[in-house]
């Protein structure tokens, strides 16, 4: 079985004092690759110096919607030069948060405009970070619908219409830990067989969202806890857990235009 935990943070503070083990741990529970997802540029620039040491490790360029208030033209000059390195395979994270309103709605609508044309321009795939919107990404996503551009509504947790709405637009749907919880995932589970299974991907979100059972135990999440998210995936689809991490992994792959690589340690 080989896993893709498609959007992690394990550039988080968090892993500063046992990134290792952490690596080894998700390298035995099948977690072949990685996605660390950037958040803000001194995130982004954190990430790309450990994906540079790790052959399986992959990161993304963007402004998280919660520190959109902290974006400007020399932000955005400087991802979009970062957007060319090698081992940045996606734009993100970006989008809606209304929320916590960490930024106003203005500022949070208007770089992720300029991220979505940013993305468009580096040819890369995005990363969508979408709570209590009301809608406003999706009108967003459809006044600048673009056939070419690729995307993951990460952290999906909206209703039926609007998951069908963004497989309409043409893209994936990312599952974390929250489909393994009894109360918070019983809606979600409701919806996850309608996903088709080409357009599925699972992440973790660490160190956020640790799934069950392991949320008994500790609070952190980690890259290995994916298989969690699989397992329960596999169960509700009644699908043979080896044959949908497989194809969840050619899905991320596909997505993230990233060449098939060797089974080698993270």
């Amino acid at each position: 079985m080989r896993l893709f935990d498609s959007h992690a943070h394990i550039d988080d503070i968090s892993f500063d004092g046992d990134l290792i083990q952490t690596m080894e741990r998700a390298d035995a529970a099948g977690v072949k690759a990685v996605m660390v997802v950037g958040i803000n540029l001194e995130t982004v620039q954190k990430a790309m110096k450990l994906v540079e040491k790790h052959a399986n490790l992959f990161t993304s360029v963007g402004v998280h919607p919660h520190d959109a208030n902290t974006c400007s033209e020399e932000v955005m000059s400087s991802l979009k030069a970062l957007a060319h390195h090698e081992k940045v395979k996606a734009w993100g994270e970006t989008g809606l948060d209304f929320n916590r309103m960490h930024s106003p709605v203005d500022v949070q609508e208007k770089w992720f405009i300029r991220q979505i044309e940013a993305a468009d321009e580096a040819h890369l795939p995005m990363i969508f970070h979408e709570r209590d919107s009301q809608g406003r990404l999706l009108e967003i996503l459809k006044a600048m619908d673009n056939k070419k551009r690729q995307g993951v509504i990460h952290c999906f947790s909206g209703t039926r219409e609007e998951m069908f709405q963004y497989l309409d637009l043409g893209y994936h749907i990312g599952i974390t830990g929250i489909v393994t919880l009894q109360k918070r995932g019983a809606y979600l589970r409701e919806l996850v067989p309608h996903i088709p299974q080409d357009r599925l991907l699972i992440e973790t979100d660490a160190p956020y969202l640790t799934p069950a059972p392991m949320k008994n135990k500790t609070r952190r999440n980690e890259p290995a806890f994916v298989a969690a998210v699989l397992n329960k995936i596999a169960s509700i689809r009644n699908n043979d857990p080896n044959e949908l991490a497989e194809t969840i992994w050619e899905n991320t792959l596909k997505l993230y235009k990233i060449p098939e690589f060797s089974d080698a340690p993270l």
